[in-house]
């Protein structure tokens, strides 16, 4: 039997389980999350490109992805070790390796530990002690200020828990120049912004998990209406500050601004729809609210792609 198969809904496996090495790997991948790093790794490496002007050194670049990987990865799994409790709670987190059983708690923790430091170590060593330090903040801020501090106690917990992933901007350009500079805080910013709408929709779908655990998202403590309207605000306030990369800085050519306009227009368009929907009061599958989160993903993804690209323009 597996812990999957005896486990009750809603509680934590406690007891032994079976636990075969090939499932245990993938509980282990799994608790690095690595959906979400595929996206921190998407944002990283574009502006490596910003940065050089072209293409930046291979060597450098494999060495910041792995570095990265094992940065982000430390932190989701001492994220998921620290709130295996409500995970075992949400239908969408209760399948989670610490929640089933086949790794336990002190695997986790353990783990979770050793890829913080490990990656420290690994971007001091073969990439700059500048990323390095920017990644140690990166974890030390998503485990300690977002998920110990924030996600539990305030509705604007997302807002400003997402500055973590936000970081990798920084990390990636730091990579390259040694230094930080006003493009990467662009887009910095364009992250920033980006996080609450892309992430605000799946807490609509989802607000039942969170209420039952008693994490206070936005859609949990305010209606679908002032959650759209705030999903419209931030869409804007991003794609205006998306535009100030080529104007006034002039850090892009002509390409990435029109890529930006037409992926901003697009996403705009998206947005005001929700909002258009919740404002009419449209509830449950009508109200389309995943439609922006997909689309959230493709915007960040070729975004970054034209900032990968200008530089080949310039």
């Amino acid at each position: 039997m597996t812990a999957v198969e005896t486990r009750p809904a809603g509680v934590i496996a406690t007891g032994p389980v079976h636990r075969p090495l090939p499932a245990r790997v993938m509980g282990f991948v799994a608790l690095t999350k690595p959906r979400i790093i595929e996206l921190l790794l998407i944002t990283t490496v574009p502006v490596m490109f910003l940065a050089a002007g072209g293409v930046p050194d291979l060597w450098l670049v494999v060495a910041t992805m792995i570095g990265g990987y094992l940065s982000a990865g430390g932190a989701n799994a001492l994220n998921m070790y620290i709130d295996r409790d409500i995970d075992a709670m949400m239908h969408r987190t209760e399948q989670r390796p610490l929640v089933t059983g086949l790794v336990s708690p002190r695997e986790g923790l353990v783990f979770g530990i050793t890829l913080a430091v490990v990656s420290t170590v690994w971007f001091a060593l073969l990439v700059n002690p500048l990323s390095a330090g920017l990644s140690l903040t990166a974890i030390l801020y998503y485990v300690f200020v977002y998920t110990l501090g924030l996600k539990r106690r305030t509705a604007q917990n997302i807002v400003w828990g997402g500055v973590a992933g936000c970081l990798q901007v920084f990390i990636g350009w730091s990579a390259v120049r040694n230094e930080l500079g006003w493009a990467p805080f662009v887009l910095f910013l364009v992250l920033f912004f980006w996080t609450p709408p892309h992430y605000w929709p799946l807490s609509m779908k989802v607000k039942d998990d969170y209420e039952r655990v008693g994490v206070p998202m936005l859609p949990v403590v305010a209606g679908n209406q002032v959650v759209a309207r705030q999903i419209v605000i931030y869409s804007w306030v991003m794609v205006l500050t998306s535009l100030t990369l080529w104007w006034p800085l002039g850090e892009t050519s002509w390409f990435y601004p029109v890529v930006a306009v037409l992926l901003g227009g697009f996403w705009l368009k998206e947005a005001h729809a929700l909002h258009s929907r919740a404002k009419a009061g449209v509830t449950g599958p009508k109200l389309k609210e995943m439609r922006l989160f997909h689309w959230s993903i493709t915007y960040a993804t070729l975004l970054f792609v034209a900032v990968a690209v200008d530089p080949f323009l310039h």
